[in-house]
């Protein structure tokens, strides 16, 4: 960004044929022309003062200001003052976006001064100017309170005032195409700044949402999508903020350091990360899944919608993605929730649903290796030879666990519905 600017104000210095500085509102320095005259005075102290220290004293910008430039639309000639400092007139363009001043250009200036045709075509550069400024300050906002006020609300006129405001605060960026995305779970209690994801209209952490307790944060994103029917810009969002949630590398201790902050034991033959075949729910803890192997945090993205109205769906859908993704790291480590097939169905259900009293024995930890075996041969169908493939197991050993499920739930694992039950509680047991 600061390359753009550089660029702009040497194009209005090379229009004018004069040094220009770049200030914002504020008076802050952003970029400023070569200076390569053999005339001290076109380095007079206000000029050197704004270089040296990038910003202008508090009289300096009242003595400008004084001459309307807050005001203005097109040039302001302004005169020279040596009691102030300024021992040469000057030159300001005012640097406006959507009729707002976002800052000033600055040159020398001395009779007769540029040809209205060139000063015509400054502004129009300083216009381009305006409209980076614009963007780097939406980028730079702080929309966290106005998206949490919306994922939070209830029904009724508390979401309706919540978008509202969402809105009012996004601009005209409010109805074009958008995407929320849930990264799950977030390392820390305040959202990074959107900064760190072009693209990105707001950020928000907010507690674990599909657990009544809540338990860790989760970050939510709104992301800005060039058109509706493409999600690239949310994808490339979620690589650069867990870029910026992941952990630093821990001394080689036969541990990996975990997103909250703790160690987990590294990889072994059996666990996802390995390749090998994941073990099944009935191994549950307070704390839940584990995120996404190898990649710390899990991500979730919403269907694309247009305009502010919908994104309490839209947020279900990106939190569901991410709930998914560490339940069944193959969905992951980013899933849309368009494609998890069965989950989008699974994770709308009530809290704890998959207690139900048929499974609730098999779901037990001492029960963990049968509850795997059930789940795998009900996701290859039923079909005992490539069950016992996928687990390295005999079939008749299959036969043997699939009667002790059988013995442990009531249920027939020759019968369509029976298995269906099973295989949802299994399959929800993990969220």
């Amino acid at each position: 960004m600061k390359g753009d600017y550089q660029d702009l104000v040497d194009e209005i210095s090379a229009l004018l044929g004069a040094p220009a500085t770049l200030e914002d509102r504020d008076f802050r320095l952003i970029a400023f022309g070569a200076h390569d005259s053999e005339d001290d005075t076109a380095m007079d102290p206000v000029r050197t003062r704004s270089i040296l220290t990038r910003k202008s004293t508090p009289a300096v910008r009242a003595w400008f200001e004084q001459y309307g430039i807050a005001r203005a639309t097109g040039p302001v000639r302004i005169p020279a003052a040596p009691e102030a400092g300024v021992f040469r007139d000057r030159l300001c363009l005012p640097v406006r976006h959507r009729g707002v001043v976002l800052g000033y250009v600055w040159l020398l200036d001395a009779d007769p001064g540029p040809p209205a045709d060139r000063l015509a075509s400054a502004m129009e550069v300083a216009a381009r100017i305006g409209g980076l400024i614009a963007d780097e300050e939406r980028a730079g906002a702080d929309l966290s309170r106005e998206l949490r006020a919306v994922l939070t609300a209830g029904k009724g006129w508390q979401y309706d005032g919540a978008v509202d405001a969402l809105r009012g605060a996004l601009g005209p960026d409010a109805e074009g195409p958008h995407a929320l995305v849930c990264l799950a779970p977030w390392p820390a209690a305040d959202a990074p700044s959107a900064r760190l994801a072009p693209g990105t209209a707001a950020l928000c952490t907010l507690p674990r949402p599909w657990l009544p307790d809540g338990g860790a944060t989760v970050l939510a994103a709104l992301v800005r999508l060039r058109t509706a029917d493409s999600a690239a810009p949310a994808l490339t969002a979620v690589e650069r903020l867990r870029a910026a949630a992941a952990p630093r590398p821990a001394a080689s201790t036969g541990t990996a350091p975990a997103s909250g902050g703790t160690s987990t034991p590294a990889p072994g033959p059996g666990s996802p990360a390995s390749g090998r075949t994941a073990p099944g729910p009935g191994a549950r803890s307070g704390t839940g899944p584990s995120p996404a192997p190898g990649t710390g945090v899990a991500a979730g993205v919403s269907v694309p919608r247009r305009g502010a109205a919908e994104l309490a769906e839209a947020w279900r859908e990106a939190a569901a993605a991410a709930r998914a993704v560490l339940a069944e790291p193959r969905l992951g480590p980013t899933a849309d929730w368009a494609a998890l097939g069965p989950y989008r169905l699974l994770t709308a259900l009530p809290p704890r649903s998959a207690d139900d009293p048929a499974v609730r024995e098999l779901l037990a930890p001492s029960h963990t290796e049968l509850a795997r075996t059930a789940e795998v041969f009900l996701d290859h169908a039923g079909q005992a030879s490539r069950t016992a493939a996928a687990l390295g197991i005999h079939r008749q050993t299959l036969y043997y666990r699939l009667s002790r499920v059988e013995q442990l739930t009531g249920l027939d694992l020759d019968d369509g519905e029976h298995r269906l039950l099973l295989h949802m509680s299994l399959k929800a047991a993990r969220l």
